[in-house]
Parts: C-alpha cells; sequence; structure tokens
C-alpha cells in the first residue's frame, strides 16, 4: 500500500483513462462523448488533488528504489496535473459533439499525463524510457488526430520518426551509462562515476541522452520538428504537448545533470550553454519571420526551452529552483494562449493567420484581453509570469559567473518583443479595409474555466511568486542534501 500512495496520481489517471475507454465502448455510437470529457477532468482534478496529498509523505522510494517520492517529483506532479486539467477543458470547448474519436482522445490525454508524471518521479533510467514512452505513443496518436486534415497526418509521422529517431539515442545512452558505471540508477550512478573504468564510454551516453531530450524539449538543433507539428496537431493537444512533455522531459534532465552526473558539470555545462544560446536565437529569430500564429508559438518554444537551459548552466540551488520555477510560468501563459487560439480557429484551425486576429479585442473583450495578457507575459513584462520566470533565470546564470549567456538571453528577450508585440497590435486594430469586425462564438463554460486558471496563475506568478518559488527551492535541495558535489 506504501508503494502506492508513492504513485497514487499515475494511479489516479490510470484507472481514470481505463473508465473512459469502457464507458466510451459502451455508449451507442451516434450519442455525444463530450460528457466523457468531464469524467476525464474530474480524473484529472482528483490525480491533482493526489499529487498535492503527496507533499506530506516523507520523501522515499518505492518499487524496489525504481519510483522516488520528494518535493522534487511532486512539484512536477502538481504542475502535469494542472496543465492536464486546462487541456480538457479546452478541447471540451473546441470540439463538437460529433467528433470522430473524441473518448480516445481524452483516453489519450490521460494516458499521456501518466507517462509525464512518471518520468518526474522516476530515478531508474529504465524507467524513465518507459515512461518517455509511454508519453511519446499517446502525443504521437493526438497529433495525427484530425485524420481528415492533410497536415495532421503528416505531422504526426514526421513527429513519430524523428521522435523514435531521439528516443534511440536515449537508449543508447543508457545502455553506455550503464556499460561505463554497471547501473542504470541515478543515484547509484553518482556514486560510481569517479571509480569508472570508461570514462569516453560515459561522455558518448551523457552526449545521446541529451540529443534525446533535446528532441523532447524541442531544443535547437533538434528541433526542426516543432513547427510543422504544432501547425498540423489540434489546437487543445498542442496546448498540453507543447508544455506537458516538455516539463517532464526537462525534470529528467534536471535528475540526470544534478542527481547523476554533477561530477562530470565540466562536460554538460558548456553543451548545454550551447545548446541554450542557439535555442534562443533560432527560435527568436525563427519567430520573426512567421504569419501563421501557431508556427510562430511553435519557434517561441524553441526559445523558451533556451531560457529553461540558461538556468542549468548555474550550477546551484538556485538554477534547479529558477528552472523549475519557470516550467511552471510557461505553462500557465503557453497553455492559456492555445486557450484563445483554439476557440477563434476551432478545432479544425480555420483561422491561424495573425491578420485574422484583427480586431478580436473589440468582437471579444475577455479573449482579447486573455491573449494579450498571455502575450505581454511570454515578452517577461512586470507583473506577469513571464518577469519572474525570465528574471529568476538570468540571475542565477548571472550569479554563476554566465555574464556573456545572460547578455544574449536578455537580447532574445529583446528580439522577442517584435513578434509578441505584432500579435497583440492585430488584436486590437480594426480589419483592412473596412472589412467587420470578426465574428467569435462566446466563450463557453469550460473555456472561461481554463482562461480563468491561466490568466490567475499568469497573474500570481507575476505578483506574488512567492509559494511557487518556494516549493521550487524545497524541490532543488533534495540535490544538495546527499552531498553530490554540486
Amino acid at each position: 500500500m506504501n508503494d502506492s500512495l508513492r504513485i497514487l496520481p499515475e494511479i489516479v489517471l490510470t484507472i481514470a483513462g481505463v473508465v473512459v475507454m469502457v464507458v466510451d465502448a459502451l455508449m451507442p455510437k451516434a450519442s455525444n462523448r463530450k460528457p466523457l470529457g468531464w469524467l476525464a477532468a474530474l480524473g484529472a482534478l482528483a490525480a491533482l488533488a493526489a499529487s498535492l496529498w503527496q507533499y506530506q509523505l516523507p520523501p522515499g522510494t518505492a518499487y524496489f528504489g525504481v519510483v522516488q517520492t520528494d518535493a522534487f517529483s511532486v512539484f512536477f506532479h502538481v504542475l502535469i496535473g494542472g496543465i492536464l486539467l486546462t487541456s480538457l477543458l479546452i478541447t471540451l470547448d473546441a470540439v463538437a459533439p460529433g467528433t470522430e474519436g473524441l473518448g480516445e482522445l481524452f483516453a489519450l490525454m490521460l494516458f499521456g499525463s501518466v507517462g509525464m508524471m512518471l518520468m518526474s518521479s522516476a530515478v531508474e533510467l529504465l524507467l524513465v524510457f518507459v515512461a518517455l514512452e509511454i508519453s511519446s505513443i499517446s502525443t504521437y496518436i493526438m497529433a495525427g488526430f484530425r485524420r481528415k486534415s492533410a497536415k495532421s497526418p503528416e505531422s504526426a509521422l514526421k513527429y513519430f520518426l524523428l521522435g523514435s529517431f531521439a528516443t534511440a539515442f536515449f537508449l543508447y545512452g543508457i545502455a553506455l551509462i550503464f556499460g561505463a558505471t554497471g547501473t542504470t540508477r541515478v543515484a547509484a550512478i553518482g556514486a560510481a562515476v569517479n571509480g569508472t573504468h570508461a570514462p569516453g564510454l560515459l561522455f558518448a551516453g551523457l552526449a545521446m541522452i541529451i540529443i534525446g531530450l533535446g528532441f523532447k524539449v524541442s531544443a535547437a538543433p533538434f528541433h526542426v520538428w516543432t513547427p510543422d507539428v504544432y501547425e498540423g496537431a489540434p489546437s487543445p493537444v498542442v496546448a498540453l504537448m507543447s508544455t506537458g512533455p516538455k516539463a517532464a522531459a526537462f525534470a529528467v534532465l534536471l535528475r540526470i545533470a544534478y542527481g547523476a552526473l554533477p561530477q562530470l558539470h565540466g562536460h554538460w555545462v558548456p553543451i548545454l550553454w550551447w545548446l541554450a544560446v542557439i535555442s534562443m536565437t533560432v527560435g527568436n529569430l525563427g519567430a520573426l519571420r512567421q504569419h501563421n500564429v501557431k508556427r510562430m508559438l511553435a519557434y517561441s518554444s524553441i526559445a523558451h526551452a533556451g531560457y529553461i537551459l540558461v538556468a542549468f548552466t548555474a550550477l546551484s540551488a538556485d538554477g534547479v529552483a529558477a528552472a523549475s520555477f519557470y516550467a511552471v510560468s510557461y505553462a500557465a501563459m503557453n497553455v492559456g494562449i492555445f486557450a484563445v487560439i483554439s476557440h477563434v480557429g476551432g478545432y479544425d484551425d480555420q483561422l491561424t493567420s495573425i491578420d485574422d486576429y484583427r480586431g478580436l479585442g473589440y468582437s471579444s473583450p475577455l479573449l482579447g484581453g486573455a491573449m494579450t495578457l498571455f502575450l505581454i507575459s511570454l515578452i517577461g513584462i512586470p507583473f506577469t509570469a513571464g518577469f519572474f520566470g525570465k528574471f529568476y533565470v538570468f540571475a542565477a546564470a548571472l550569479h554563476s559567473g554566465m555574464v556573456w549567456l545572460t547578455i544574449i538571453g536578455l537580447i532574445n528577450s529583446g528580439l522577442a518583443a517584435f513578434y509578441y508585440l505584432r500579435v497583440a497590435v492585430a488584436v486590437y486594430s480594426r480589419p483592412v479595409e473596412a472589412a467587420p469586425v470578426m465574428s467569435v462564438a462566446k466563450a463557453s463554460f469550460p473555456l472561461q474555466l481554463a482562461l480563468l486558471l491561466t490568466a490567475a496563475a499568469t497573474l500570481i506568478l507575476g505578483i506574488v511568486p512567492g509559494n511557487v518559488l518556494n516549493a521550487a527551492r524545497a524541490a532543488a535541495q533534495i540535490f544538495y542534501s546527499v552531498g553530490n558535489g554540486n
């Protein structure tokens, strides 16, 4: 029973996913499947409550030491649970009652989140691989869920092929680390590093793991799948896949870098330094050229992956806390902006050009105001989550002597303001040639609730970030309480 409590959120989501699939199979073919979404949301809410309850559990492992419950894993459990719940609400707003395969979509969102949560608590690299595959297979299918769209299957195929290639790198990296240390357990790897007789094998394994996880977080130069997949996948799916898997992958990278291989920081810090620079620069320069909002946000996500990687180079508890806090901030504003895009463009993404958003602030003050809030947060304007996210990341890097990396990050942040403000200006511009103001359907209750959650998180993290920051700092301390030499 004690072991089960340490993976309680995953158990809740698994049961909810199975129930959704069983009920879906028992329902008449022509019946409305949207109530299944509320059932899935109830499961996500229960998993979120279970994650918060786990904070009272003492740190410990389960299932022969392959899963660990601590402040770090619970922090990311809560984050992923919140992302899942909000994404389900967005999906409920976007899809029509007769959408094909709707029950399967809700179940896949639940099962994918099981893998994401398990990634953050796994301390055995083979279990990390299994959890990564659970998450990845679900997102591959969801990316191509609109089978009647030409772009959706194409994006799913590209995502699957490149994702499988990256997974092979990750798995082979695990094999090399096992060959060098004789173990695949995070704590045991850290203890065996200094006594290894095959350091070259260890370095190669580390590089391959970084490549595999670099794909999952869409860091340049492993980002080529991102724009096409974001454009081709349904917007509610993108809201989940652009934040949840990325947060889980960063959690894994933090465990490996700071928990398993802290002694090798002289090797992985330069790699992550360059990945951060390339990601920020490629992402922001690529976004400047986009006229499609979803492709613009895809390149934006590449840049934000770079910002998080800046915190990795700090080699301190503040750096780990800053990376964790930024993951929460990015999730709040990115899920929020995709909630607006999903409602305006619909499940079929009929409106995706920046010009399509002209006059949104007049036709729907709620959606226009929410989108502007998320845009200025992505820029990093004060009193929003994005400001404190970037502040903590760059402060941690600067305190660790990464002056040039901080300067490059600040320049990239200024560059990003151009394309975010271009969308914000369009939202409050009159349509060209005196065309009528765009007509937008009234926001449904699920969408209003999703916007309330994301907007509140964006403002709270920008005005009173103390509670979340303290939780992030507590999560970071697990890497500094066992004498790992960081």
